[in-house]
């Protein structure tokens, strides 16, 4: 293995310099080749592009990553459909808080949509090529593979999401199994025995968590408990409530993800001629304003969303400055009681 192409995998960035020493070649080549400019030949402009892509190494800001210098910019990728995003309000609050903190300290946010399998590869052209500082992780998934190969590259990153997911990387979380338990507890106090949760993709960690809690919840109050994938969109919150209300054994009480679905679960009742909450209750999750434009207004367990980003900001700059920092909770969910939940009817 050559030096330039170890010292990518130790965690040192590929620099302008590791590409021209691996092609044989001068530093201004390789800016010639890569922006396609006149001076070098085919053959030599080849094996440069050659050596840039065996090497991860991207030309931007070629000029500061002569000189060694990171731009001051924080990496976000997320995996959802733009469409979905823009209607997604914890992404909107979380991204706010985030912004609040970076435009204090003249720092800049990159954000990218992306695939679930492009995650890994993104976040790893950005830190190789000198275009990030640190990264914000989301949407750990259970082993997901980022948490290894980004480790490996010293990529300075917060995990969002509970420890177990993290690795090595610092982490700040929710407690979604302490605010699950709360929700399910306080339906059954209500009097419910039927309770279904609309839940995200199994295979995210936090919709994991949640759903081991729910059930265990559930059992430990003798009470019926089912839950629903979807994808956090409108559209499968309005079929996987559809399923529910049309069963056999439809629940009393529903418990929704987020607020987008439960917002949509109020749709799919009024469309079934079911009052809320007479015939059925539900519960969002978040509380952004949605919750509260709907009528009944949307109980809900309550999540400062804009804190709990600017947390996590806060946090990021704390591993890139290589202080220790520890990871931790961020403020807890608390019970919302609004128009959408009351004792069942018997």
């Amino acid at each position: 293995m050559s030096r330039s192409a170890a010292s990518s995998e130790s965690g040192r960035r590929t620099t302008i310099r590791d590409v021209a020493r691996e092609a044989g070649v001068s530093p201004a080549a390789v800016t010639l080749a890569v922006h396609d400019k006149p001076g070098v030949s085919a053959k030599t402009r080849e094996r440069i592009l050659r050596t840039v892509r065996e090497l991860g190494w991207s030309p931007n800001q070629a000029a500061q990553s002569l000189s060694g210098r990171a731009p001051h910019t924080v990496g976000l990728a997320i995996a959802r459909p733009a469409r979905m995003l823009g209607l997604e309000p914890f992404y909107m609050e979380f991204v706010s808080g985030i912004e609040s903190v970076l435009a204090r300290r003249s720092c800049s946010l990159l954000l990218r949509l992306v695939e679930p399998d492009e995650e890994t590869q993104v976040h790893r052209e950005w830190w190789q090529g000198n275009r990030v500082s640190g990264s914000i992780l989301v949407d750990l998934r259970v082993n997901d593979p980022r948490i290894a190969a980004l480790s490996e590259l010293g990529l300075p990153a917060v995990v969002v999401g509970h420890p177990s997911l993290a690795g090595p990387f610092t982490s700040v979380w929710t407690d979604d199994a302490a605010a699950i338990g709360e929700a399910v507890r306080y339906l059954a106090a209500l009097g419910h025995r039927r309770i279904a949760r609309v839940g995200g993709p199994a295979e995210l960690g936090h919709s994991a968590i949640r759903t081991q809690a729910f059930t265990e919840t559930a059992r430990e109050l003798g009470v019926q408990g089912r839950t629903v994938v979807a994808d956090f969109s409108a559209d499968q919150g309005s079929r996987a409530c559809r399923t529910l209300l049309v069963s056999a054994e439809r629940p009393t009480a529903i418990v929704f993800d987020n607020d987008l679905m439960a917002v949509a679960g109020l749709g799919v009742a009024s469309e079934l001629g079911m009052s809320v909450p007479r015939d059925v209750s539900l519960l969002a999750w978040d509380d952004s304003q949605l919750c509260q434009l709907t009528r009944p207004s949307l109980s809900a367990m309550q999540h400062d969303v804009f804190s709990f980003g600017a947390d996590v900001a806060e946090t990021l700059f704390e591993v890139m400055a290589s202080r220790e920092v520890e990871s931790h909770a961020a403020q807890a969910p608390r019970l919302v009681p609004r128009g959408s939940t009351a004792p069942p009817i018997v």
